[in-house]
């Protein structure tokens, strides 16, 4: 089948080598512009483009896809050029524009990292760790004008498990999903796949912002935990001291009644640096001070001041 992947950040580059390896045919992609960045602010290509010319495959690089701009009509005169049969989403980060939606006659088909309609939106994999979700997974549906509402194609199911990073759990989606876009183009292609409507009730995920990963230290240690976990490592779980903004690496829960130290007080020792919650307490790990790399929290917490105690030491 001719296909035309759409998708630009790296967690797409694994759905794309999949679908190159695979029968179907990739006449081209859809990838974001290159952006610009470091010190020199350089122009770079984005993971999708990247991989695209390595495999000598056109690359498409819209600003806009709405109809009436330059960018947007020269897109539409390509694609009937193309003609794909179907073009599989992966993160590609532009709206869609709703008269694109029936260009190709299997349509544009996302590739969603979660079981929808649960967190629906643009942060699914940090939505159900932070909310504490045993399961989740991914899912294929058939884009239409809706936020993710489309009529499912495929999905698979995925643990979340207790010392997952937001990184670690869209790692396997990635690679686990990349097989489930491959196999939904066999199902369309072969006619095996009867597309559904989604059923229950919809959660949703929202686009995250640095102020959504500070750390409320009055929330109960799993809490604190998970949220820290949904936010590593971007854009990394933060935390004031004074005037001082740190970032805070995933944590080590304590037993309830190891430590009774008050939402946020933090106790130095010479092995560890523990901090209150709303319930018990939590082992740093790793800390990033500002300026400097992340590092252990144990030797963050020896250069202290010495002989602080602990409420003189208050993450806030």
């Amino acid at each position: 089948m001719r296909i035309i992947f759409a998708g630009t950040p790296e967690p797409a580059v694994v759905a794309l080598e999949k679908l190159i390896a695979s029968r179907h045919e990739v006449v081209a992609v859809i990838t974001r512009p290159d952006a610009r960045k470091g010190r020199g602010r350089t122009l770079h290509p984005s993971p999708v483009k990247a991989l695209a010319l390595e495999h000598g495959i056109e690359v498409l690089t819209p600003t806009t896809l709405k109809p009436g701009t330059e960018d947007g009509e020269a897109l539409r005169a390509r694609l009937a050029e193309l003609a794909p049969e179907a073009i599989p989403v992966v993160a590609y980060g532009n709206l869609i524009t709703e008269d694109l939606l029936d260009t190709p006659a299997h349509g544009w088909v996302n590739l969603h990292f979660s079981l929808l309609p649960a967190w629906r939106g643009a942060a699914p994999v940090q939505a159900s760790i932070a909310a504490g979700d045993e399961l989740t997974g991914a899912t294929t549906f058939r884009i239409d004008k809706g936020l993710d509402t489309g009529d499912i194609l495929a999905t698979m199911k995925e643990e979340i498990r207790p010392t997952d990073t937001a990184d670690d759990l869209l790692t396997r989606l990635a690679y686990a999903g990349g097989d489930l876009l491959v196999e939904t183009m066999d199902g369309l292609e072969d006619g095996s796949i009867t597309p559904q409507p989604q059923e229950g009730e919809a959660t949703y995920a929202h686009k995250i912002a640095t102020a959504d990963a500070r750390i409320d230290w009055t929330s109960p240690a799993a809490e604190v935990d998970r949220h820290i976990r949904a936010h590593t490592p971007g854009p990394g779980a933060w935390t004031m001291l004074g005037e001082s903004r740190l970032k805070v690496g995933p944590v080590s829960l304590l037993d309830d009644e190891a430590e009774t130290l008050r939402p946020g007080a933090v106790r130095v020792s010479k092995k560890d640096v523990v901090v209150g919650t709303g319930s018990g307490a939590v082992r740093l790990n790793r800390i990033q001070p500002p300026g400097k790399k992340m590092m252990n929290a144990a030797d963050w917490g020896r250069g202290l001041s010495a002989g602080a105690n602990d409420d003189e030491v208050v993450f806030s």
